[in-house]
């Protein structure tokens, strides 16, 4: 680390030079009023300011030639200016347009939403923004734990959203349900995304009463959207410890049509070789991926995109064995996943627009199970509870989708959608080699509307129907949403909706005349952004039915609720380059579900969680720094038993530690072969997560009877990268400098 520091310190003082330029002036807008904080940047450097509240500026640079100026303020449209730079002052006045995109109308009704598209949608959160909160790993997802309605959950992936289990909480690309997000789970370790996250310019993060396009979903929906063409070719770079990958997008001259390629190998061999882990890896995770992509522009309005991902996976370990003293337990998972996406969107004229999606994921996923000596042999006992532990899982699991939506834009921005989209599974297990399948073909028929009432009030509309011939199934799920724009430039939301969801198949194996389950969500929130600052307060209540229960048998018993405040607060305006938001949680909920024998707090849930993301780009020094803390009171966690007649029962209960955790990441920017056509903008980048080492527990394991319990708790202490990116083509510093909200 002390040789990186002074790597870099030497490659901060090379750059220093003596020849400046003075540029100053004033901003003003097409009333020759001033615009106040408006930012001032160099784009070939990243090196910028803000002008004061009359709309003058001032920028000392230290270079020559012909540069870029960009300059941005929020509601007007953004602005390239090019300068000769000179050891000289320059006076510059500079005037912007009001932006075309700026709404005179109420907002469309978000209650439960968080929206994050491109910059010029005033967006919450961006991929960029997503990306960079510190201790990610590179996942949208695990950022997105930052916001409010979010668990801190350490031991597994996925979004567990107000009270609501990790698969409640789906995933949709360009409109399309993305089947598998994550590479396959393993006991106790988050495993990592499989999608590259610059492939989206939009995130939706729904926690509730999203709209009646999207169905399946019990508790939130993650609806990204993809790219169209890039602005320009490019290539990619990575090489870190635990992985290395390359990849590009080449667009073509008349700029109507793209594509592109990666490949990424991932292995934590060396890693855990100098950090040690608490698991014993015989095999240590590796992740081997490859996609590639092509965009084509018909028309003046249509774009055809298409996307593919291939992924492979083998991680193996061993722990002690909680039902002995001298045995090991081994649990090797290892398969390959495939994915593929296309869509199209095309104006049919008289305001009508039409948008399609086809979809297709297969998984195949070996899983052993063994009981082993200390020698690492394996070993058959014929006694409860061994006899359970040493068995194999084959899946093979086939999933398609088709989806359609014809949109009418009426006057006055308002719209009306109808759509229909059709899922095909087919899931094989073959568990110690007997075989059982499912076969489902769902259909679902949706309508919904944008409408504006007067100039303050708007509404959303739309209702959902879907029938399932697994489950014999018919179902209504209306959804409805109203907003109300204040005086003050703030806004009421409020929404309702019912929304179901297919038990996953290992419950569907295991139970028969299954049905749907059921959350009805009530939603009241109040936003306001103004000034590069955003607040946002969301109360809702949440109410289950039909979840399900496998104790005694396997059935929709299941019931529950969760109610809660939340906080969100977002400033880009207070402390100088600065950008934070702080969030806050309260939840309180209990289920009936899995074995639970009443309704209990899950295992996954804490009443009280809270979230602090810091980030500050140096422009002088193109050096970027994030922090992110949160906080949780603990967990419940429970041991739940049978009687003889096969009724649960607690025979042990408690909460675990509070929660508390520190990371951070750095990154260097710096421009590498500045005299090719396409210069590298480069980085480096470090990072530490669990900075002080404190020590969570997210549950315990029991062992068969109950009178043993093992902690589970993070595979290291503390996790730490360190590697180069590089990106050719694209400046990738634009996005680390945006200012605005």
């Amino acid at each position: 680390m002390k040789t990186s520091i002074l790597f870099l310190a030497l490659i901060f003082f090379s750059e220093i030079n003596y020849a400046q330029t003075i540029i100053s002036g004033k901003i003003t807008d097409k009333r020759n009023q001033p615009v106040g904080s408006a930012s001032v940047r160099v784009k070939e450097s990243g090196k910028g300011v803000r002008a004061d509240s009359t709309g003058n500026y001032s920028l000392t640079l230290a270079e020559r030639g012909s540069k870029t100026l960009i300059v941005s303020s929020v509601g007007f449209e953004s602005k390239q200016v090019s300068v000769q730079l000179t050891d000289s002052s320059i006076r510059l006045d500079i005037t912007l347009s009001p932006h075309a995109r700026q709404l005179k109308d109420v907002v469309v009704v978000s209650a439960g939403t968080f929206e994050a598209s491109d910059k010029a949608k005033g967006a919450s959160l961006t991929p960029m923004d997503a990306m960079t909160v510190a201790g990610n790993g590179g996942d949208i997802a695990m950022s997105l734990r930052s916001l409010p309605g979010s668990q801190q959950v350490g031991e597994r992936e996925g979004l567990f959203v107000r009270g609501g289990t990790g698969s409640e909480t789906k995933q949709f690309v360009d409109g399309t349900l993305l089947k598998n997000p994550n590479y396959p789970s393993v006991p106790g370790i988050v495993q990592p995304a499989r999608l590259n996250p610059f492939l989206f310019k939009g995130v939706l993060f729904n926690t509730g009463g999203y709209s009646a396009l999207y169905g399946q979903a019990l508790s939130g929906a993650l609806i990204l959207e993809s790219v169209d063409l890039p602005d320009e070719s490019a290539a990619s770079l990575h090489i870190f410890p635990t992985s290395v990958g390359a990849g590009f997008q080449k667009l073509t001259r008349d700029k109507k049509s793209s594509y592109g390629a990666s490949a990424q190998y991932g292995n934590q061999a060396f890693y855990n070789s100098i950090v040690g882990q608490r698991p014993d890896f015989y095999r240590s995770p590796l992740y081997i991926s490859g996609d590639a992509n092509f965009r084509i522009k018909s028309g003046k309005t249509g774009m055809l995109k298409f996307y593919t991902n291939y992924g492979y996976n083998h991680t193996g370990m061993r722990n002690p064995d909680i039902d002995s003293s001298g045995l090991l337990s081994l649990f090797d998972t290892k398969g390959s996943n495939v994915y593929a996406n296309l869509s199209y969107k095309q104006l049919l004229g008289n305001e009508w627009k039409i948008d399609a999606g086809l979809a297709y994921n297969y998984q195949g996923q070996d899983i052993t199970n063994r009981i082993q000596d200390r020698n690492h042999n394996d070993v058959f006992i014929p006694a409860v509870p061994f006899n359970t532990k040493n068995n194999t899982n084959n899946i093979r699991a086939n999933f398609a989708q088709a989806r359609v939506v014809f949109t009418k834009n009426l006057n006055r921005r308002q719209a009306f959608r109808i759509g229909a989209e059709h899922f095909f599974t087919r899931d094989e297990y073959i568990r110690n080699d007997t075989v059982s399948a499912l076969d489902d073909q769902l259909t679902a028929a949706f309508a919904e509307t944008d409408l504006y009432i007067t100039q303050n009030v708007a509404a959303k509309i739309g209702v959902r129907s879907e029938y399932s011939s697994l489950l014999d199934q018919f179902s209504v799920a209306p959804r409805l949403g109203f907003a109300y724009r204040l005086k003050d430039g703030g806004q009421v939301n409020a929404a309702y909706g019912i929304f179901f969801q297919q038990p996953t198949s290992e419950y569907l194996l295991r139970g028969d005349g299954l049905s749907g389950m059921r959350a009805t969500h009530y939603i009241l929130n109040y936003q306001k952004k103004a000034h590069n600052r955003l607040i946002r307060i969301e109360a809702y209540y949440k109410k289950y039915r039909g979840l399900i229960t496998t104790a005694p048998k396997v059935s929709n018993d299941g019931n529950g609720y969760a109610k809660g405040i939340e906080l969100f607060f977002r400033d880009k305006k207070t402390f100088k380059d600065f950008d934070y938001w702080i969030s806050y949680t309260y939840l309180d909920t209990k289920r009936r579900f899995n074995n639970y024998p009443y309704r209990l707090q899950p295992d996954f849930a804490t009443p009280h969680t809270a979230s602090l993301a810091v980030k500050r780009y140096f422009a002088d020094l193109n050096f970027n720094v994030n922090l992110s803390y949160s906080i949780a009171t603990g967990r419940p966690y429970y041991n739940i038993q049978n009687d003889e007649s096969g009724v649960p029962y607690v025979f042990d209960n408690g909460k675990t530690n509070m929660y508390n955790q520190v990371n951070l990441s750095f990154a260097y920017l710096f421009s590498m072969f500045k005299k090719w056509k396409h210069p590298a903008f480069s980085g480096i980048g470090w990072g530490i997560n669990n900075v002080f080492g404190s020590k969570s527990i997210f549950g315990y394991d029991y062992s068969y009877n109950g009178l043993f319990k093992t902690p589970i708790t993070l595979p290291a202490t503390r996790s730490y990268y360190l590697g180069i990116f590089m990106s050719f083509g694209i400046d990738r510093r634009d996005d680390f400098i945006n200012e605005n909200l």
